[in-house]
């Protein structure tokens, strides 16, 4: 008889368990909210937080004209050094995204907690590093950080690799995030949200020419960089890096050419243009951001 009623215990566990898995299935909302960059058909995946840092370290690498390979180098840096989380704690007096030590000369604590300090930082002294994009990860790293464990950077190579690609604009279309709703009760009014958007615009990609029309702000990328070979691939590049970076920014859409990625629906897809929503033209980008309705 005890037999019996455990197994019909466990079914009916069984049963809750598959029930609330199908319900979780049926909500619009991720189970898990992640980002996945997809290489040779591997989806390396990141947190939003994570995600969103990377956007940073990249999309850097783009500003400032230097090739994929330094963004490889930088993700797989700060992927060892902190988790691509900007903390405030580490070995000795080392803190931030690249773990920089106030007293090896990088900045002051404060310095090298803002992540686009200590990201520059890190290019800064990868520049000076001869034919670094012939290295390995690991002595390119090394030559920057001298950590104690150089070869430690090597295990990332594969994660950044597939990021760096998508972020650089070298690979369109691979880049995507599973992200919930935005909370209601964080929603601002739109001339707020827009102008939010509008700051981390110009804190990441620099002063780009912006447009904006309600809810919606559409970046003329063509000048993000000096490079004319990199041009080309600027929109898709800034349309990752929105993508990466739309947890924070709080972005329910992005739309660079025919192709859209929402949260509704975060696989990139090609949408029909109509008469009131044209594409955005070739170098645009359009973000369109969450914001309270105001009817």
């Amino acid at each position: 008889m005890r037999l019996a009623v455990t197994v019909v215990a466990v079914l009916a566990v069984a049963t809750t368990g598959v029930v609330v898995a199908l319900n979780r299935l049926d909500d619009h909302s991720p189970v898990a909210e992640r980002c996945a960059a997809t290489a040779d058909g591997q989806a390396w995946h990141l947190s939003p937080a994570q995600s969103d840092n990377a956007a940073l370290i990249a999309i850097t690498t783009v500003r400032r004209g230097m090739p994929a390979r330094a963004a490889t180098i930088g993700l797989a840096t700060a992927l060892q050094e902190s988790r691509l989380i900007n903390i405030d704690y580490g070995d000795r007096d080392s803190v931030g995204l690249f773990q920089q030590r106030p007293s090896q000369g990088w900045g002051s604590i404060e310095e090298i907690m803002d992540p686009v300090y200590s990201t520059k930082a890190f290019y800064d002294g990868l520049d000076k590093v001869d034919g670094y994009t012939e290295l390995p990860v690991t002595v390119a790293a090394q030559a920057v950080q001298r950590s104690g464990f150089p070869d430690a950077y090597a295990q990332h190579e594969s994660r950044s690799r597939a990021w760096a690609s998508a972020l650089t604009g070298n690979s369109e279309g691979t880049l995507t995030c599973d992200l919930a709703p935005v909370d209601p009760v964080t929603l601002v009014s739109t001339e707020e949200s827009v102008a939010d958007v509008e700051v981390r615009i110009e804190r990441d990609l620099g002063p780009l020419p912006v447009t904006v029309d309600g809810a919606t702000v559409t970046v003329e990328t063509s000048s993000l960089s000096g490079d004319p070979s990199v041009s080309g691939r600027a929109a898709w590049a800034v349309a990752q890096w929105a993508v990466a970076s739309a947890d924070a920014t709080d972005v329910l859409q992005v739309d660079v050419g025919d192709r859209t990625w929402s949260r509704e629906s975060p696989e990139w897809s090609v949408t029909e243009a109509t008469e009131d929503v044209p594409h955005p033209r070739a170098g645009q980008v359009r973000l369109t951001v969450a914001t309270v309705d105001e009817s």
